[in-house]
């Protein structure tokens, strides 16, 4: 598992997955989401913009596993 440091308290989804390099667009996020293949902590996700801040646990099926840590 990667950690990826933000330097904020918390970061919206898709900035975060933007910001990691993990996807290269929103779009690519909402499409994740539909398919149901995105979790924060182990609870699935429905919402680009769910809030998420350090020590959380990003999930993408067949992708990779993130934790969220301070910068």
């Amino acid at each position: 598992m990667e950690e990826i440091g933000i330097s904020t308290a918390t970061i919206q989804l898709d900035q975060f997955l933007k910001w990691a390099g993990i996807i290269e667009s929103g779009g690519q996020v909402k499409l994740l989401i539909e398919d149901g293949l995105v979790f924060i902590n182990d609870t699935q996700i429905h919402e680009r913009r769910k809030k998420i801040q350090p020590g959380d646990i990003v999930e993408i099926t067949d992708i990779g596993k993130w934790k969220v840590t301070t910068e």
